[in-house]
């Protein structure tokens, strides 16, 4: 099943994984923006490193290690604890693959780099011409020159069992689960987990566990009627100032200008850039 979203200007596809990838892969995606707005998108992070091929014009990008610069044609988005912001510089065409957490250092980053988009080429050559040319073969029709790449590249290799079972239970309980519990129910001490996770997934446990509670707290913020304060006691912060703090680090906003902003852009899109890396419509 295929998730679309966009108008007659913007388009947002999800394409299924196939089943013998999934342990790796949540899913393939394909953003085309023939005219995208000026100005600079902030993308939040997810919990999800992903590979990603421009067909169209790579966009600008911001770091502190860079400052503004333009993106290469093929990458690796690594774990992100702050948001990217990209700005456009022509028609975009992009494709990514979105990794699941456990699978994050899939093509062979050790250790796991944090708040980086980097150029895949200077991470593995081979993989980077290859993926390109797979990218293109998928806009082609030809799907099976991927899913191949994929079997002998990302695939190869078993996710950890603890560091994937850890992830679905701070999913499932939106970042709630203590991490001692995690810890046991995942047949693992603490100290094991947090250092399988740290190598697997790219982040300690409780910085994805705040990541789920974050990504809940802006479903709710989105949807729902009550007040910042009843949201943040719900979704488990001390009050609404340490909800404030943490959503301004993650977003660059204050709740009550990220809620105005998202529920102005429901539908709108915004939205669909969004969906096309981190936020919305991300597959599990």
């Amino acid at each position: 099943m295929r998730k679309v979203h966009g108008n007659a200007r913007v388009r947002y596809r999800e394409h299924p994984v196939p089943g013998h990838l999934r342990h790796h892969l949540a899913c393939l995606w394909e953003l085309e923006d023939p005219a995208p707005p000026a100005g600079v998108q902030t993308i939040y992070p997810d919990g999800c490193c992903e590979l990603i091929v421009h067909l169209g014009s790579p966009p600008r990008s911001w770091d502190e290690a860079s400052g503004w610069h333009e993106q290469a044609t093929s990458l690796f988005a690594s774990q992100h604890l702050r948001p990217v912001r990209l700005e456009a510089t022509g028609a975009l065409h992009c494709l990514g693959l979105r990794l699941q957490p456990e699978a994050s250092c899939c093509p062979g980053l050790r250790p796991l780099p944090i708040n980086r988009i980097l150029d895949l080429a200077g991470v593995d050559a081979s993989l980077s011409r290859a993926l390109h040319r797979a990218m293109r073969d998928f806009v082609g029709g030809k799907e099976s020159t991927l899913w191949k790449l994929m079997e002998t590249s990302i695939a190869r290799d078993p996710v950890d069992a603890v560091s994937a079972h850890a992830v679905a239970l701070l999913r499932a309980s939106d970042g709630g689960a203590r991490i001692e519990s995690v810890a046991r129910k995942s047949g693992a001490s603490v100290r094991s987990l947090q250092l399988r996770f740290r190598r697997h997934v790219g982040l300690s446990p409780k910085e994805f566990g705040r990541m789920m509670r974050l990504r809940a707290t802006l479903r709710a913020l989105e949807s729902e009627e009550a007040s910042v304060a009843e949201v943040a006691a719900d979704r488990g912060f001390a009050d609404q100032a340490h909800a404030a703090r943490e959503l301004r680090r993650t977003t660059g906003l204050a709740p009550a200008k990220l809620r105005a902003a998202l529920r102005a852009d429901r539908g709108g899109d915004t939205a669909i850039h969004l969906a096309a890396a981190f936020l919305r419509g991300a597959s599990r």
